[in-house]
């Protein structure tokens, strides 16, 4: 396993949809075990493939229950109810968003074994869901930030970026 540098803001990777993954290889398992050994090393929760520059429908995450791997996820629930709380990124490192996300969501995806599976997570999980899921859209987190949230987020990078 390695550790793979991950991305920040403003490389335009983050911004491009990630591809679905075809068939599950050896390479496939290598890049789900070193997103792993990455996630634990930056301390995240979660980590997406395109965080680390491969442009692959690939999540990994663990919520304290051991490592998930999750290839070719989609939305198949998400509930009306939202819960607006912070939200950080590994790919915008010491930013903290207000965002508001649903309280629910179920997702579907294939495993490293190539069984598809179904997860529904609420509250942590289900923002989680939502966020990863987004970076595999190209979507970041900034974008689902009101403008007053993005703005104090770009001040405090940069504010990072003078130390």
């Amino acid at each position: 396993m390695a550790v793979l540098r991950i991305i920040t803001f403003g490389d335009p990777i983050l911004k491009e949809p990630c591809r679905e993954v075809a068939e599950i290889t050896g390479k496939t398992r290598r890049l789900a075990d070193d997103l792993v050994e990455t996630m634990y090393h930056a301390s995240g929760l979660g980590l997406a493939a395109n965080q680390t520059g491969v442009v692959e429908r690939i999540f990994v995450f663990d919520l304290g229950e051991g490592p998930r791997v999750c290839i070719n996820p989609r939305i198949i629930f998400e509930s009306p109810e939202l819960l607006e709380e912070e939200e950080g990124c590994l790919s915008l490192p010491g930013v903290q968003i207000l965002v508001a996300r649903p309280q629910v969501v179920e997702i579907e995806y294939t495993d490293l074994e190539g069984k598809t599976r179904r997860l529904r997570g609420e509250g942590l999980m289900a923002r989680l869901f939502r966020h990863e899921l987004d970076h595999l859209d190209g979507r970041l987190l900034l974008e689902r930030a009101g403008r007053e949230e993005r703005v104090r987020a770009l001040r405090q990078m940069q504010d990072a970026a003078g130390d």
